[in-house]
């Protein structure tokens, strides 16, 4: 059955605008690849321009691995500390025997940062009483000698008056005895008095002997008591005297003077003359120059790059115009905890300094420079 005209019309409408929209569809989807493409082309580019900027620091390592030829070494980790002496002495107030002296003063004082030789006087303090202490028991000494001598004199004259009475009394005791032997011929009376007359005599010389041997007791006694008091004021007279030679202190070493920071009357500071110091105060140093150390604190993460005998270089914060070389000497093995964490460890390390300066004294901030192989380092740049 034949369509109608315009359904007919219509139908070849519809076949006519078919291929139309097929060809706009196609367009857009070459549009989208393209697009896609440049979208690629773009990140491929974008990821070598990456790459070739990562690579850059490599090239720089190799450039400057080559330069190693010039010089084979540079800084690696910066590590901060103090300077201080291999060879230190501690001077000390000195300590008096057998004094009660609360503090002692000071008459002479070598300034600060002087150098000094062995033997050399570093103070002097006040020795007034200590001369004033010897002289009072060297005159009790002396008195006290005189009375010894003496109480040997009186025991000497005393032993010979006793024995002279012993010595009677023997010579009684001797009479009576002969006495007794003519007892026959006597009468009764007599007999019985001469008999009375022995026993008298036995009698004295047995008491004259028994209080002689607790008299020289009593002598010894005497005299053992005046020779302790002799002694006892003659150790005490030593001991002063020797306690006015310690006013003066000499230096053990040879070096330079530095002096500590002590509490003196109510605050921290560092003595002078007229000030005063208790016994036994550690106020002064006395230091080798020319054998220096830095000491410096490292945390867990930097110990694992120190090394044996690893070089350094060492500035001092005061003078940045001096940099001596140094060497790591020793680590501490177990550290310390850390400030901020007791997990976290703290180690203490030294650096030898490898120079010797006027400027290079005790005390002063440094900061050391840990020199590493460049080679190893560009090594380990590369993986």
């Amino acid at each position: 059955m034949p369509l109608p005209l315009a359904e007919k019309n219509s139908e070849d409408a519809f076949v006519e605008a078919e291929p139309p929209s097929a060809g706009a569809a196609t367009t857009r989807r070459r549009g989208v690849l393209l697009g896609l493409t440049l979208l690629g082309a773009i990140g491929v580019a974008l990821v070598t321009f990456w790459l070739l900027r990562s690579r850059k620091p490599v090239s720089t390592a190799r450039t400057v691995q080559s330069a190693s030829d010039i010089k084979n070494t540079a800084p690696n980790l910066r590590l901060k500390g103090t300077t201080q002496a291999v060879e230190t002495r501690a001077i000390l107030a000195p300590l008096l025997s057998g004094a009660q002296e609360g503090t002692l003063t000071i008459t002479r004082l070598m300034p600060v940062g002087s150098r000094v030789k062995l033997g050399d006087l570093l103070v002097e303090f006040d020795s007034q009483a200590q001369l004033h202490d010897f002289i009072d028991k060297q005159t009790e000494s002396d008195k006290l000698s005189g009375d010894l001598m003496q109480g040997h004199a009186k025991e000497d004259a005393a032993r010979a008056k006793d024995e002279t009475e012993i010595q009677t009394a023997e010579d009684s005791l001797g009479t009576a005895e002969l006495e007794m032997q003519k007892v026959e011929l006597m009468s009764k009376i007599d007999a019985e008095k001469a008999r009375e007359s022995l026993d008298e005599a036995k009698a004295t010389v047995q008491q004259l002997k028994e209080t002689f041997d607790l008299k020289r007791k009593a002598a010894q006694a005497s005299i053992r008591i005046l020779e302790i008091q002799r002694d006892r004021a003659r150790d005490a007279m030593l001991h002063a005297q020797a306690n006015a030679a310690l006013m003066q202190v000499h230096s053990p070493i040879d070096g330079i003077v530095v002096l500590n920071t002590i509490w003196k009357e109510g605050s921290m500071g560092e003595v002078q003359e007229g000030d005063q110091v208790r016994p036994g105060v550690p106020f002064m140093q006395v230091v080798d120059p020319s054998r220096m150390e830095v000491q410096v604190s490292v945390n867990q993460q930097d110990v694992l790059a120190l090394q044996a005998q690893q070089q350094a270089r060492i500035h001092l914060d005061a003078y940045p115009d001096l940099v001596c070389p140094g060497k790591l000497e020793v680590v501490d093995p177990l550290g310390q905890p850390g400030p901020f964490s007791p997990k976290v460890r703290v180690f203490s390390a030294l650096f030898s300094v490898k120079c010797v300066d006027p400027r290079l004294l005790p005390g002063l901030s440094a900061a050391v420079d840990l020199v590493q192989p460049l080679d190893n380092r560009a090594a380990g740049n590369l993986r």
